[in-house]
């Protein structure tokens, strides 16, 4: 069971969106809700609080009447249950409510109790909201989606639930589920957040940074089988730069290949032996670039792994509604912490990074499949009789087209702000749909990744390195064998594709 009464880090957020871990309000967080919902009922009375007695977005102008309170809630909810394109899966809906949850948690909102409760109950129940992906702008919060997740709250639309899609009502009745209570702000309250685009981003961190490890472990396990010069990775060149990315992943490669004994030491190689008279090297002095330059390539993707962490977890943990209900000041306080610039911009940079794994990974599996470069397999890693068969011709194709669809969807979304409500939103994040199209780069990273490893499997099947491989490569290979036997007459690899990416996204590259 997760308490939500401290601050929700990653680890917690993995056990309750992946592992499905049951969550609970801790008793500080329930007294900060109540508290809130009660002052802002008292301070409310006689004073101008938007969306509290006030229309929405340009209709602020307008006063509501006290006795249209809550109908002004029902409303907002219903006309912005508006979304299109596809439903968000499983994960990433008990994201998003996660999020939502956590920070209404906070009492800075002034929401019933109820509304936290009824969240509490989807989560543990697995009952799943009908949400889309294509809807909010990120800058009055993510409008659309939370818009279809307060309509479930309070009865409506409709969910997930054990396989089926069905109406919300039915399923209510069924868990004997009592519909959120909607007094004076809680549709505004789901609603005004950055909840979908923060939980969109967080599951992209948790499946960038199992990427990464996975590509950590290809091009360790590559360095293997060019029987590549250990140093490259050795503390004392990559010290030598400051970057703590490239230090740390030059160190997991050391770490893989400590116990290689297919690396080679240029020491001994190089120096201590007389080349004086040598005037032209049968081997190449240096490895390719992809080979070579991992850290430097692979560095910055783990410090902007790093610095996007750390702002989706602010995120998550802060209060990023409008307006802000400040209990000890006794104040509401109207402003724009709805606005995802942080998380749109992370997004981006994440996706940046994800692009650039994907094109490592390719230009690895184009050195592995051509023998002008590596110069010892064959063409194709093809185990079989050249020109009659093909071995891994065929799944470069999709490798590359792949890696060129990321490119393309490398470009900002941060900077696409499209002025909209009456100019009222007149510069927005478009913050889901930055995590979105990250989440399609990231998928896009893991199909060429695992392309990538069958390449890497049928050269070891060739080569029959086995006994001379590192521990680490050795305790993983054996099971992604069983996943891609060699190739030795020409067969249909897709499906085997598929399921290696499967176990690349199910399993961790280092346990």
């Amino acid at each position: 069971m997760i308490n939500l009464e401290k601050e929700l880090t990653l680890s917690e957020f993995q056990q309750v969106v992946f592992q499905r871990t049951r969550v609970e309000l801790g008793v500080e967080a329930r007294d900060r809700i109540i508290q809130s919902h009660q002052f802002l009922e008292k301070f409310s009375r006689n004073k101008i609080i938007y969306g509290v007695n006030t229309g929405f977005g340009p209709m602020a102008q307008y006063r509501v009447a006290e006795e249209d309170s809550v109908n002004l809630q029902l409303n907002l909810i219903r006309s912005h249950a508006t979304g299109a394109g596809a439903i968000l899966s499983e994960v990433d809906v008990r994201a998003l409510m996660l999020a939502r949850l956590n920070t209404l948690s906070l009492g800075k909102s002034g929401i019933d109790i109820s509304v936290a409760e009824v969240l509490i109950q989807l989560i543990n129940l697995e009952i799943t909201p009908l949400i889309f992906e294509h809807g909010g702008v990120g800058a009055s919060g993510d409008l659309v989606q939370l818009a279809h997740l307060a309509l479930v709250l309070i009865g409506e639309g409709e969910v997930f639930y054990q396989g089926k899609r069905r109406d919300t009502e039915e399923v209510f009745r069924q868990k004997n589920i009592r519909p959120a209570k909607i007094t004076i702000r809680e549709g505004l309250a789901i609603m005004n957040g950055t909840s979908a685009m923060t939980g969109l981003g967080l599951v992209n961190i948790v499946y960038a940074k199992q990427l990464l490890d996975w590509s950590v472990f290809c091009s360790s396990v590559i360095n293997e089988i060019v029987k590549a010069y250990d140093d490259h990775l050795s503390e004392e060149l990559n010290q030598a730069k400051r970057h703590k990315g490239q230090q740390q992943i030059a160190k997991l490669m050391r770490n893989h290949l400590k116990d290689s004994g297919l690396t080679r030491s240029r020491k001994e190689e190089f120096y201590n032996t007389d080349h004086a008279k040598t005037e032209l090297f049968k081997e190449k002095v240096q490895e390719y670039y992809s080979l070579r330059c991992v850290p430097q390539v692979l560095g910055p993707v783990m410090d902007t792994l790093s610095q996007t962490t750390k702002i989706l977890l602010e995120e998550v943990n802060s209060a990023n509604d409008n307006p802000i209900i400040d209990v000890k000041t006794e104040q509401v306080y109207h402003g724009g912490n709805f606005h995802g610039d942080y998380i749109s911009l992370e997004m981006d940079k994440l996706r940046l990074v994800m692009t650039k794994t994907s094109m490592l990974a390719e230009r690895q599996i184009n050195y592995l499949l051509n023998p002008k470069l590596n110069d010892f397999l064959p063409a194709f890693v093809n185990a079989s009789k050249l020109g009659l068969n093909f071995g891994m011709q065929g799944a470069q194709f999709p490798a590359v087209s792949t890696t060129a669809e990321n490119q393309m969807l490398s470009n900002s979304m941060y900077v696409h702000s499209i002025p909209n409500n009456n100019d009222n939103q007149d510069i927005v994040s478009m913050g889901a749909n930055s995590a979105m199209l990250t989440r399609k780069v990231i998928d896009n990273c893991y199909e060429v990744l695992a392309t990538e490893m069958a390449t890497i499997l049928q050269a070891l099947y060739i080569l029959q390195y086995d006994d001379r491989l590192s521990s680490s490569t050795t305790l993983k290979i054996e099971d992604l064998k069983k996943i891609f036997p060699q190739i030795k007459e020409d067969r249909v690899l897709y499906k085997d594709i598929q399921n290696l990416k499967g176990y690349l996204k199910t399993h961790q590259a280092y346990d």
